[in-house]
């Protein structure tokens, strides 16, 4: 029944201010506004990914805050990570990260990218995101809901 009170009769979402998630570490400055985002599977068990495409999706609509998700990494401001790093995604990641211009944030997304989740000491994970490479903001969560996710963007872009 909580739901319903957060859909619009236009049918939006709104969260409660003191619902949005906020960043564990302050993203850099220069990115406000819009945000153009990579989005990054380093070894998920793909539920993120089914609430990302819900929180780009048209009852959620995560472009109306300025976010986008683009194909490259050289276009990208941000990248959105997912699940645990494993070791075929140590280097890919780093790669991308490295293609991605400055000022860049790194999102970590979901429990298994915060703290390797129920993939803790498997014998292809080599760890969380923030073991691998620097995390400028976390969405926990497995798998973080469509608000949580637009929540953590905003968090990002300002609006």
């Amino acid at each position: 029944m909580g739901w319903i009170r957060k859909i619009l009769l236009v049918g939006r979402v709104v969260e409660p201010a003191d619902a949005r998630p906020k960043p564990s570490v302050k993203p850099p400055t220069g990115i406000r506004g819009t945000l153009s985002i990579r989005h990054v599977d380093a070894g998920s068990c793909n539920g993120c990914e089914v609430e990302i495409s819900g929180a780009f999706g048209p009852v959620y609509d995560a472009e109306r805050f300025g976010t986008r998700l683009v194909a490259s990494p050289r276009h990208a401001d941000a990248l959105l990570v997912t699940g645990v790093v494993t070791r075929n995604m140590v280097e890919p990641l780093r790669n991308t990260l490295d293609a991605t211009p400055r000022p860049r944030v790194v999102i970590a997304c979901g429990d298994c990218a915060l703290n390797r989740g129920v993939f803790g000491d498997a014998y292809g994970v080599v760890g969380a995101v923030g073991e691998v490479v620097p995390v400028d903001v976390e969405i926990p969560g497995c798998p973080p809901t469509p608000s949580d996710i637009v929540a953590g963007l905003r968090s990002v872009t300002g609006k």
